[in-house]
């Protein structure tokens, strides 16, 4: 009797139609299903963990196309970097000053003394075209090349860490040959600051942007635009790398504390960005400072060659010769021949890339060897010479990684609303 009915509770009778009953003195009473309820009811409990698990789930797989990454890393990277192109310079004017003991001191100090003597945009902004024109191209292939090595890594069981530290190292490197031309001569107009600048010499003299990019091509050859790349490789690839090792995980972190499915909001993504870049570039100081006095130490060979020709026009100048003649005539005790005026139609050229040639105090690199160059500015400026400008880099950094981070999300999340891209298999998952 009994297992006449479970037979039929589990394998009902296609004739029945009544509820599965029992009978009870011969009266048939319906009985509920209770299998059924008690599977809608466990159902119906599961169903909040189940969407957590699949809202976390849909938010760590969250893939952008890669069209989408590229223009808003972009486009954020280059706002930020023109927001903070002045600080920038003020660290750069540290870092490359040639003068001992340095003409710029503090952060205050050289921004102050930059804006008043040489004014905005020849001053504090000079450099900045290939700047603007290195950045959005450097920043757009870093995106790119940084969401396809990590997605190839993660997708095969690499750990989350270790593939966001080795896809910000590969990306970089693959910008590196784009960037590395525009940073010298950024680096080196804004060394110089404005043409004939009387209250900075640096050893520069360029009309602008086109000039120097001739003048360097014509006096140093092509090469002397990837001056500095190794030392550059060695400062970008370890920033980038720890940049985005520190921001992928505090993002982790505060999405957890925020709760599935919510968004962690504006004062999180400015913390998490400013903090990955601000420590990352303070770690990353010594190889800033290599890069800059590489790039912008002037040649020897060229220096030697421009001094030589100066020496050989002043010998053959009238004011010279009747100079030195006069002295050798003049009588013991006479009075002082007064000075001869300037007989010059005008002045000598100050144009090319190696004619501002006083002897400064700074040590000369003469090396492209990075190891080389620590050594060297450790021993003759100490510990102190490896950080020259950390608190103008660390601030710039911080400031100009929070807002490409910043604005790369919410880029990303216009984007999701208005697509320029199709979403698939590499778009939203993996």
């Amino acid at each position: 009797m009994v297992l006449a009915r479970v037979a039929s509770y589990l394998f009902p009778q296609a004739d029945q139609a009544s509820p599965l009953g029992f009978t009870n003195n011969g009266s048939s009473i319906p009985m509920p299903d209770m299998r059924r309820e008690a599977e809608v009811l466990r159902a119906d409990s599961d169903a909040p963990a189940v969407a957590a698990a699949v809202t976390v789930d849909d938010d760590e797989a969250y893939r952008p196309p890669y069209l989408h990454a590229m223009l808003a890393g972009g486009i954020g990277g280059t706002t930020g970097d023109m927001l903070m192109h002045s600080l920038d310079t003020v660290k750069t004017r540290q870092q490359g000053d040639p003068h001992l003991p340095p003409k710029y001191t503090s952060m205050g100090n050289t921004y102050w003394t930059i804006f008043r003597q040489e004014g905005v945009r020849k001053g504090l902004y000079g450099g900045v075209l290939p700047a603007f024109m290195g950045s959005f191209a450097g920043t757009t292939i870093f995106f790119g090349c940084y969401e396809y090595s990590k997605r190839y890594m993660v997708d095969r069981g690499v750990n989350p860490s270790l593939a966001y530290f080795t896809a910000g190292f590969f990306a970089d490197l693959a910008a590196s040959p784009v960037y590395v031309p525009t940073e010298v001569l950024k680096t080196r107009l804004q060394l110089q600051g404005r043409h004939n600048n009387p209250a900075f010499s640096s050893g520069y003299n360029y009309r602008g942007t086109l000039h120097a990019l001739r003048t360097i091509y014509k006096t140093e050859g092509a090469a002397e635009l990837f001056s500095g790349y190794k030392a550059t490789i060695f400062r970008d690839l370890p920033f980038s790398a720890i940049q985005f090792a520190i921001y992928e995980q505090e993002q982790r972190l505060a999405k957890s504390w925020a709760g599935a499915g919510n968004d962690i909001g504006l004062p999180l993504e400015i913390l998490t960005g400013a903090s990955a870049g601000g420590i990352a570039g303070v770690l990353t100081c010594p190889m800033d400072v290599v890069k800059t006095r590489i790039q912008t130490e002037l040649d020897p060979a060229v220096v030697a060659a421009a001094r030589s020709k100066q020496k050989g026009f002043a010998k053959a100048t009238p004011a010279a010769r009747g100079s030195s003649h006069l002295a050798a005539s003049r009588p013991s005790g006479a009075a002082p021949v007064p000075k001869q005026p300037h007989l010059h139609a005008k002045p000598i050229s100050t144009s090319g890339a190696s004619t501002a040639l006083k002897h400064h105090g700074q040590v000369s690199l003469d090396t492209e060897s990075v190891t080389l160059a620590l050594r060297k500015i450790y021993r003759t400026e100490g510990l102190a010479g490896w950080f020259r400008g950390v608190g103008p880099r660390g601030v710039w950094t911080s400031v100009q990684s929070g807002t490409m981070l910043v604005m790369y999300q919410t880029l990303l999340k216009w984007f999701d609303e208005n697509p320029l891209a199709g979403r698939d298999d590499d778009g939203l998952r993996g």
